[in-house]
C-alpha cells in the first residue's frame, strides 16, 4: 500500500487535531475574567456532551462576552446612570450600552450552550443528567446493635434516588 498509513476515524482531521470529542483547551486571547468563567463552564459542559472541539469558539465567545459584562457592570457601579453632555442634553452612560449589549450577547450563546433552564430542557439535557444520575448506585452499610453491644450488618446498595423512594437495589449480608 503506498502513501502513509490511514489514520483511525476517532482522530480524521488534519494531522495533530485533537479528537471532536475531546475536551477543548482555552483560548490564549480571553481576559483573565473570561479564563475563569472558561474553567467554571468548560468541563461540566463537556461531561453532559454539550462541550466539543467544534464548540470551542462558541464558548469563548460567551466567556469574553462574560467578561465584557462584568468590567461593564464595574464601571458602571463608579458613573451615573444618566450623564449631562458638554451641550447640556442628558444621555445614558456608555457603560449602560455595553452592559445591554454584552447580556443580549450572553443570552444568545447561553442558549445555544445549553446554560438556561429552558435550553437545557429543549435539548434533552435535564433528561440526560436524570438517566445518568439514576445509574448510580450507592454501597450503605446499615449496623444493628443487639443488647450486648454487638453489631449485626447488612451491606445494602441503594439507587440514587433511595433516600426518597426507599427503594432497595441489592441487599448482601456480611
Amino acid at each position: 500500500m503506498r502513501g502513509p498509513k490511514p489514520r483511525p476515524t476517532a482522530l480524521a482531521g488534519p494531522k495533530g487535531s485533537m479528537p471532536l470529542h475531546a475536551l477543548p483547551r482555552c483560548l490564549d486571547h480571553l481576559t483573565s475574567v473570561a479564563r475563569k468563567e472558561w474553567r467554571r463552564l468548560a468541563k461540566p459542559l463537556h461531561d453532559v456532551g454539550i462541550l466539543t472541539v467544534a464548540d470551542r469558539a462558541a464558548l469563548a465567545a460567551y466567556c469574553q462576552s462574560y467578561a465584557r459584562w462584568v468590567e461593564a457592570e464595574r464601571k458602571l457601579k463608579e458613573t451615573p446612570v444618566l450623564l449631562k453632555t458638554p451641550s447640556g442634553y442628558v444621555q445614558q452612560s456608555p457603560w449602560l450600552s455595553v452592559v445591554n449589549k454584552q447580556l443580549e450577547l450572553m443570552g444568545r450563546y447561553m442558549a445555544e450552550l445549553g446554560l438556561t433552564p429552558s435550553a437545557r430542557s429543549r435539548i434533552g439535557l435535564v433528561e440526560a443528567m436524570e438517566s445518568q444520575q439514576a445509574n448510580e448506585v450507592q454501597r450503605v452499610i446499615l449496623m444493628k446493635w443487639d443488647g450486648d453491644g454487638r453489631a449485626d450488618g447488612d451491606v445494602v446498595l441503594l439507587d440514587n434516588n433511595a433516600t426518597k423512594s426507599g427503594k432497595l437495589v441489592q441487599n448482601k449480608s456480611s
